[in-house]
């Protein structure tokens, strides 16, 4: 799996995806991640990328030419499955979408910046926008380094123990059962006698009695899908 990461900010990716499980991942041969800086193709002398919105709107505005010049080179090379763009007003980024694009081949992401990138960019080029909650950041590149990880730890090989992506939180619309480890006593603080019983079939029924029970306290909006 290729992703690529569009920003005019590329320091702030760099280090993340250099690091954890995104490094394990590509020193694997599992996944590439490329970051590219969008200065880079722009034709302004001065390096600029953004100007100011017709319609005398507050804010600037990232410009057509860079992203589309970026994006063109991109395609050149291979073919992209999603061309996603990071924006607040996006489709919700959840798991069933991290599970959808973890089977993709090649990802472009751009991240937004400023007020915004001109509306052509989204019309023409854009495949998928993508927002990571119902608020604004200054950039979009702490969404693009979310979806990165969460669809990375999903592609087959990339976790040594694959079954522990199957049952996080959100795969099943429900919320993980808490969970325990050593010592079994700590200060006078049990841990449930169930789980050191050994009972395959009781330990299982605990886990989703508590999913459940976690679900409907915390996030019953989950219970409705």
């Amino acid at each position: 799996m290729r992703i690529d990461i569009i920003t005019v900010l590329p320091e702030m990716l760099d280090g993340f995806v250099n690091t954890s499980i995104l490094a394990r991942a590509q020193k694997k041969g599992l996944v590439e991640i490329h970051v590219h800086n969008l200065r880079d193709y722009t034709t302004d002398k001065h390096k600029r990328v953004d100007d100011y919105p017709f319609g005398g709107f507050a804010g600037m505005v990232m410009q057509c030419q860079p992203i589309d010049a970026c994006i063109s080179a991109l395609k050149a090379e291979r073919d992209y499955d999603e061309i996603i763009f990071t924006t607040p007003d996006g489709e919700q980024f959840d798991q069933p979408m991290a599970n959808q694009l973890s089977m993709d081949k090649n990802i472009i992401i751009l991240c937004g910046h400023y007020k915004g990138i001109d509306y052509r960019i989204r019309e023409h080029l854009i495949t998928k926008e993508v927002s990571i909650g119902d608020f604004v950041l200054t950039g979009g590149e702490l969404a693009a380094a979310v979806m990165a990880d969460a669809i990375v730890r999903l592609v087959p090989g990339v976790l040594s123990d694959e079954q522990s992506a199957l049952s996080d939180s959100f795969q099943d619309n429900l919320l993980a059962a808490p969970v325990y480890t050593r010592p079994s006593d700590y200060k006078g603080w049990k841990v449930p006698e169930v789980l050191l019983s050994g009972h395959d079939a009781k330990i299982k029924e605990w886990e989703l009695t508590q999913s459940l029970e976690r679900t409907k306290r915390l996030r019953p909006d989950l219970l409705e899908k």
